[in-house]
């Protein structure tokens, strides 16, 4: 899906202490595009990703996503468009520790159409995890953890895929090994990605490159090659 915001304003509190976190910000980005977002923290990156997931709303402005405006949903509208729509991968997993692997995963699937356990075993593979599909949380890996996180945002087949710090909480070599399967799939089934990060260097495997300060935009370019995700360092 392709995403358009105009003039679009996020204004925490009122008065002499409002924070804005977004100023007057203009954005379109087409479907199929892999978007990666720097600027420290307080830039306005975390809000800029929840805007375009509906789960926060702007103070003004106009944003559209595949030609949806937001800002005209219900609150019922705005649940269905983040269920079918939208996928989100967080630094923190917040995996439910008593579920294993697939039920992690089937519990999203089965929100979102049938055939929930066999699309579950489908997407986890897809991740590696092939032979994890058993075991809970406290079981596996930090990085395996983030591929059963990456997995439940995917089972959903989201034309978007909202990634904020996917990478924060793991080490180089699984970091890199995360951001080769969000690459894959930004690239194999032309998925919107928008990844959220401090981490200048991530940006190399971008097709495009936004960064904030103090809320506004004050760099987009693109990347006339990107590279792979394993070429990467930091």
């Amino acid at each position: 899906m392709n995403i358009e915001m105009a003039g679009v304003w996020k204004t925490f509190g009122e008065g002499h202490t409002a924070v804005h976190a977004l100023k007057d910000v203009d954005l379109k980005g087409p479907q199929g595009e892999f978007v990666v977002i720097l600027g420290p923290s307080g830039s306005g990156k975390t809000t800029l990703l929840n805007l375009v997931g509906a789960i926060d709303e702007p103070s003004e402005g106009r944003i559209e996503v595949g030609g949806l405006d937001l800002g005209s949903l219900t609150k019922d509208e705005q649940v269905r468009y983040r269920r079918n729509s939208v996928g989100f991968v967080f630094q923190f997993f917040n995996l439910i520790p008593t579920l294993t692997a697939a039920e992690n995963v089937e519990l999203v699937a089965d929100l979102t159409g049938d055939r929930g356990v066999e699309r579950s075993r489908e997407v986890l593979a897809k991740v590696g995890l092939d032979e994890r599909i058993d075991h809970f949380p406290a079981q596996l890996s930090g990085g395996e953890q983030q591929r059963v996180a990456i997995a439940r945002a995917l089972v959903k087949q989201p034309p978007i895929l909202l990634c904020d710090e996917p990478t924060g909480e793991l080490d180089y070599e699984t970091g890199r090994i995360i951001l080769r399967l969000l690459q894959d799939v930004s690239r194999e089934q032309t998925q919107t990605v928008l990844l959220v990060t401090h981490n200048a260097a991530i940006g190399a495997m971008a097709d495009r490159v936004l960064r904030l300060r103090s809320g506004e935009i004050v760099d987009d370019r693109h990347n006339a090659s990107p590279v792979a995700a394993e070429a990467l360092t930091w």
